[in-house]
């Protein structure tokens, strides 16, 4: 991905995600990363012309605490869909980290990563 970007790393959230039932009442830490590439024909210092990374950062909480999925690829797309409603945002790359997955083996991280664009 090429052009200006914005880049949110390490937003930490706990939900329900998942696909046994203790993943359905129990939380758990997801961690969600996203790098963003703007549309900006210009350079300006105002804020019009980006995107607010506050107001961005809690579109992605609202996204992962809103309904219980099974799978951590439907909320990587979730999440996109809602980046995306920002007009600034060309492109967004999600990856959604679920470090206390239950595995039968120890692992650190299980993530998932979708890459989407605007339709225009």
């Amino acid at each position: 991905m090429g052009g200006d970007r914005i880049k949110l790393t390490g937003i930490q959230v706990r939900a329900r995600h998942g696909v046994f039932p203790e993943e359905k009442t129990n939380d758990q830490l997801f961690v969600i990363d996203l790098d963003c590439v703007l549309v900006r024909d210009r350079v300006s210092d105002d804020l019009a012309t980006t995107v607010d990374y506050g107001l961005l950062a809690r579109d992605v909480s609202e996204v992962v605490t809103s309904d219980s999925l099974d799978l951590i690829e439907t909320l990587a797309e979730r999440i996109a869909a809602r980046v995306l409603n920002h007009r600034a945002i060309d492109r967004v790359s999600v990856t959604v980290h679920k470090p206390e997955a239950p595995m039968p083996v120890s692992v650190t991280d299980v993530a998932v990563r979708v890459t989407r664009r605007q339709e225009r």
